[in-house]
């Protein structure tokens, strides 16, 4: 009996066939940059004339959203989350993202199932203005459960050394909220926890969507928003509220010396959100550690350009202020409501 590469769950000629899918759609994501049919083992990207030029570099994945996107069958937008979840970490930082990088590993190939996913990607570079240069697609039997799959992803973007955020975050500015398109890709161990234990799912919100639909939403990318306030330099500090909720994330962006004073009443939480917290009994305090809560980046900018970016930004929300740290151990302050 011949003992082979297949007979042991590796399918050589189905990682071609996908390999030969993934062709148009990374074409379809890239700029004149990109450096093709070059044969090599590693892509190539040439660097765009930048004053100053540094390079930033971000990997993330998706986190147990895949699982969730697994027991739906919805796997042709998960790959918009794990481009959002490395070029909002760039645009945070005050870098244009150039290229994206996609890894994905499975128990067994599915040709179709990854070419859903890929095509994801893609979507998620389009939107990001990014190009997809490379990746790599593992067969690993053994490694994973039956039809389970993990994604990571790898993005580099540039920035002028002197207009790296953040900077010149002062006291008086003011804080700037940009809605999320939902959960995004954070909290989903939760999430599920809470699907299979309580009756979160079993009522549609109110505008007609299941909970799972509603919680599959892929995650809003801000570089049609923020590219153009970065060239203008309207933007002090971001943060990309993600893991850590705005407890963790939003501190990222302040001086040791500063605190972000937060009106708890300047946005409602959509139902998602009022939903999740009604079936854990979750505090106010769990909410704002693990969840977006509908904002999925704020911004620390002038109070002089403030008009200047909402009137290109029409949904940017005020949420409050940059304020002197009186507490070391309370870097975000709430103002509750009365």
């Amino acid at each position: 009996m011949t003992i082979d590469y297949k007979s042991a769950g590796v399918d050589v000629a189905a990682g071609n066939a996908a390999a030969k899918a993934y062709g148009p759609l990374a074409k379809s994501t890239q700029d004149a940059n990109v450096l093709s049919g070059l044969g090599g083992f590693a892509a190539a990207y040439r660097l765009p004339q930048v004053d100053n030029p540094v390079l930033l570099a971000a990997t993330d994945g998706v986190g147990t959203k895949l699982l969730l996107a697994k027991e739906f069958g919805v796997h042709d937008t998960i790959g918009i989350d794990l481009v959002a979840m490395v070029a909002n970490d760039l645009l945070a930082d005050g870098a244009k993202p150039l290229f994206f990088l996609d890894y994905m590993a499975t128990d067994k190939l599915d040709v179709d199932l990854a070419a859903a996913v890929v095509a994801g990607v893609a979507h998620g570079c389009q939107l990001a203005h990014m190009s997809l240069i490379g990746g790599e697609t593992a067969e690993m039997p053994g490694m994973y459960p039956a039809g389970h799959y993990d994604l990571a992803g790898f993005a580099v973007g540039v920035a002028s050394e002197t207009a790296i955020l953040p900077q010149h975050v002062a006291a008086g500015n003011v804080l700037l909220g940009l809605p999320s398109a939902g959960v995004h890709a954070n909290g989903f161990s939760l999430v599920r926890k809470l699907l299979r234990e309580t009756d979160l799912g079993v009522k549609p919100l109110g505008d007609g969507r299941d909970v799972a639909e509603a919680l599959l939403t892929p995650t809003r990318i801000y570089a049609d928003v923020m590219l153009p306030l970065l060239e203008q330099k309207l933007i002090h500090g971001a943060a990309h509220i993600t893991g850590g909720g705005f407890t963790d994330n939003v501190p990222r962006m302040l001086p040791d010396d500063l605190a972000a004073q937060i009106n708890a009443g300047s946005w409602q939480w959509p139902e998602l959100f009022q939903r999740l917290q009604s079936a854990g009994d979750l505090s106010l305090a769990d909410m704002r550690l693990t969840f977006n809560l509908g904002i999925g980046m704020v911004l620390a900018v002038a109070p002089a350009n403030v008009q200047a970016i909402q009137t290109q930004v029409p949904d940017a929300l005020v949420l409050g202020k940059v304020v002197p740290r009186l507490d070391a151990d309370a870097p975000v302050q709430w103002q509750e409501e009365a």
